[in-house]
């Protein structure tokens, strides 16, 4: 009995130091099988919404797209938060389900920054490039949920103005790719036109995560720091009309300062 009590601490202390060895591979397998569950789950929209789309159009099967969407994602999200690869307060975007019409103008630091607002807010229309639009993973569901193209710039204002109008949010990021370098990219011009276009407010929303900036367009051989953490947290509301360069330079000098106190 009492080589058994001596014994114990001895065997739950070389326990922890062996689950603590094995962790980072742990994590990195976790991480490349989220890798997989994603896609996955993108096609599990995207061939479905081709077909779907085929029969139903744009006009009518925007909600059904935009929830097929959000379903997926939060499916994805929780499978990540539950294998222990993501730590994140996503939850905080459900303070704006119900404010609508609304411009939400994230940075862009991930490639997961759109999943997180699109799985809390399923009336959000994102505005998306050409390359993402075509893509077979992404491209029936996008089409589907009548999200938005962005390399035309007057169909664009237009069918923004439209969802806008129609009581929707729309999601677009105005460094319009991936920030490479810096703290953010320079922004463009596009959120502003439609905001001066429609007269709706843009929301900023920060989002900060441990990922190294442009980390996610090195080798897929070569994973980011593991567990992915983000903190996502809700700016200030820009709703003062101004020219159009004007609100581009002010949410841009703003989202520089948010980001560089933290």
């Amino acid at each position: 009995m009492l080589f058994a009590r001596q014994f114990r601490p001895a065997a739950q202390s070389a326990v922890r130091q062996l689950a603590s060895s094995l962790r980072p591979a742990y994590l990195t397998v976790a991480y490349y099988a989220m890798l997989i569950l994603f896609g996955l789950v993108c096609l599990a929209v995207s061939l479905p919404a081709t077909l779907l789309g085929l029969l139903m159009p744009t006009d009518r099967s925007g909600p059904y797209g935009r929830r097929m969407i959000q379903a997926a994602f939060r499916v994805f999200l929780a499978a990540a938060r539950a294998s222990g690869v993501l730590r994140c307060n996503d939850r905080s975007l459900d303070v704006l389900r119900w404010d609508r019409p609304l411009i939400i103008a994230p940075n862009h630091p991930s490639i997961l920054d759109a999943v997180f607002v699109l799985a809390r807010l399923p009336e959000a229309v994102c505005l998306m490039k050409a390359p993402i639009w075509d893509n077979v993973f992404l491209g029936g569901g996008a089409r589907f949920a009548g999200y938005i193209r962005n390399d035309a710039p007057l169909p664009m204002v237009r069918s923004a103005a439209r969802a806008l109008k129609s009581g929707q949010q729309l999601l677009i990021f105005p460094e319009g790719t991936r920030t490479r370098s810096g703290p953010v990219e320079p922004f463009t011009g596009g959120f502003a036109l439609i905001a001066k276009a429609t007269g709706v407010a843009v929301q900023t929303l920060i989002i900060e995560s441990n990922i190294p900036t442009g980390g996610w367009r090195t080798s897929l051989l070569k994973p980011p720091p593991l567990p992915l953490t983000y903190r996502l947290r809700l700016g200030r509301r820009f709703e003062q009309p101004c020219p159009p360069h004007a609100l581009v330079r002010d949410v841009e000098a703003y989202v520089r300062r948010e980001i560089a106190r933290t």
